[in-house]
């Protein structure tokens, strides 16, 4: 069984009912650094670094050691992340798309971002869609407050927010190349 992002209803921590369990640790700083962090040019390591850090702060899970792949997929499908597996799946027909459209650095990371976020808590247990769609926004309002991009993604709708994206290129997502030097943040001390 793999995981997906798809495009569904906007979602909003808005209620109780939305909202993952309550954090284990509380964040130790603003949504500044994060956001600030956000709008400078990164690689997919910087923008997951900050995914991580997000759930982090807001959620006290973390999951070392994933891999990042790009694969040619339908534009109706983000990424996926095969569930037990270690390595999320980006779509690079959707990021080619969105690179092309972005109207800055901040609009291009913020979409890594979300479609990042979202497969990660997939990989530490936020299975079902509705859920882990709720944990996307959730941790992301935490991390950078109401009024980020970031946080207007993670509530919305992808597909709505950016049409062009359903005519992104696509394919079967037969072959997916390995994106080297991803979550270096924990393999750094034994992989150089």
């Amino acid at each position: 069984m793999t995981t997906v992002y798809l495009p569904g209803p906007a979602l909003t921590p808005s209620s109780d009912a939305a909202r993952p369990p309550a954090p284990s640790v509380v964040a130790d700083s603003g949504p500044r650094d994060l956001g600030a962090r956000l709008s400078r040019s990164l690689d997919y390591d910087g923008v997951f670094a900050i995914v991580r850090e997000a759930v982090r702060r807001t959620l006290g899970l973390d999951r070392p050691g994933l891999g990042l792949g790009l694969s040619s997929l339908p534009p109706t499908v983000g990424a996926y992340w095969p569930v037990t597996g270690n390595l999320i799946v980006l779509n690079e027909g959707l990021v080619a798309a969105m690179r092309s459209h972005a109207k800055s650095t901040l609009e291009f990371n913020a979409f890594v971002y979300v479609v990042l976020a979202h497969e990660y808590l997939h990989s530490l247990g936020y299975l079902g869609e509705p859920e882990v769609r709720r944990a996307t926004a959730w941790v992301t309002r935490a991390a950078f407050g109401p009024g980020h991009l970031a946080t207007s993604l993670a509530e919305g709708d992808l597909w709505k927010l950016y049409p062009f994206l359903q005519e992104a290129p696509g394919g079967d997502g037969r072959s997916v190349r390995v994106v080297r030097g991803f979550d270096r943040e924990s393999t750094a001390s034994y992989i150089r």
